[in-house]
């Protein structure tokens, strides 16, 4: 028998177009597997072409890029070119986001997202397969329609690479079973823990895995994991009060009820649901107990936490970003180092 796949570790790559390229290298040099930017502050997609010009080896990837902020047409673009232009190596990271965002923030329409979704990917590949083949493009969904390529508007049919790998963002069981069965990856929340992610992810993604007529093997589980350390005992406690906040943070917002619910701390989540609404976000991470903190986060001085991380996740995913908070670089690259041993 075969020795099971290496866990890979990916990391940040900055969205500042200043900082994409530095940042990319970086990881590429310091032996990451992948890199990915994020749809905050900037858009995520237009630092990955200064990173595929800037990197030979490392997957790079959008976690997330909001799916419903656009439509297929302009996101099958996107990943038709960063593909070619990264030789191969780019993934289409997809989320939702909340309806408020959507509806509020993008000014697009929100509605039956699992549905949504499961078209949106369809019609990708739909577009990408009448680029790549030549073929007529008839798409008729219940949202969106594509019937109109003409040559002026198809790209260059030499692609030499395959269609763009897919991941979808899901930690409801609807979404993560319809990310099994379509896409061709899972990305992970910094607010699952390892319980969670065994006892109810896993298994419903490998319901949709099964579905679709694939193996596990052929499918890729990425986690973030959040780590909570420092070089000395002043370090590490500024990271731990920082990382209940974030925890906090999360556990207020609906989507991660359940999460909390399955350890049995369910109530929790009106509280600090409560708290978000009126700023009071040093009392929330105050309400973060040690348990909570363990089951979300990995904590430890430097020189046991990558060890950590990499026993957290070894055998479950495929995949693992650990998010750092308050550490610095020489704190992170240290307990990285620890992660290789």
């Amino acid at each position: 028998m075969g020795s099971a796949p290496r866990l890979k570790i990916d990391g940040g790559i900055s969205n500042q177009l200043t900082r994409a390229a530095q940042t990319a290298s970086a990881l590429e040099r310091t032996g990451y597997d992948g890199g990915w930017t994020f749809e905050t502050s900037h858009d995520p997609f237009l630092p990955l072409a200064l990173a595929a010009e800037h990197t030979s080896r490392i997957d790079l990837g959008t976690n997330i890029a909001v799916a419903f902020a656009r439509n297929p047409m302009i996101v099958a673009n996107l990943g038709w070119d960063l593909q070619t232009y990264s030789k191969g190596r780019f993934i289409l990271g997809l989320g939702t986001q909340i309806q408020a965002h959507i509806e509020k923030r993008f000014s697009m329409p929100w509605s039956h997202p699992a549905r949504r979704m499961r078209e949106f990917v369809a019609a990708l590949h739909a577009i990408w397969s009448a680029w790549r083949d030549g073929g007529k493009l008839r798409f008729e969904g219940e949202f969106y329609t594509h019937k109109i390529m003409t040559p002026m508007f198809t790209p260059e049919s030499q692609q030499p690479y395959p269609a763009p790998k897919i991941f979808l963002a899901a930690v409801g069981e609807a979404m993560t079973e319809m990310c099994g069965e379509i896409a061709d990856g899972h990305l992970g929340h910094p607010m699952v823990s390892k319980r969670y992610l065994t006892e109810v992810t896993m298994p419903v993604l490998l319901r949709g895995i099964q579905r679709s007529g694939r193996d596990r093997a052929d499918f890729e589980v990425s986690a973030e994991v959040m780590v909570a350390t420092g070089e000395n005992d002043a370090e590490l406690a500024t990271a731990i009060t920082a990382t209940r906040k974030q925890i906090a943070f999360y556990g207020s917002t609906p989507a991660y009820r359940k999460v909390l619910e399955l350890h049995g701390w369910g109530d929790l989540h009106a509280e600090l649901n409560r708290l978000s609404k009126q700023g009071e976000w040093d009392t929330m991470g105050s309400l973060i107990d040690d348990d909570m903190l363990g089951a979300f986060a990995v904590v430890g001085p430097v020189a046991e936490v990558g060890a950590a991380v990499r026993s957290r996740c070894e055998g479950i995913v495929d995949r693992v970003m650990p998010i750092f908070h308050a550490a610095t670089q020489d704190c992170i690259s240290a307990a990285l180092k620890e992660f290789r041993q």
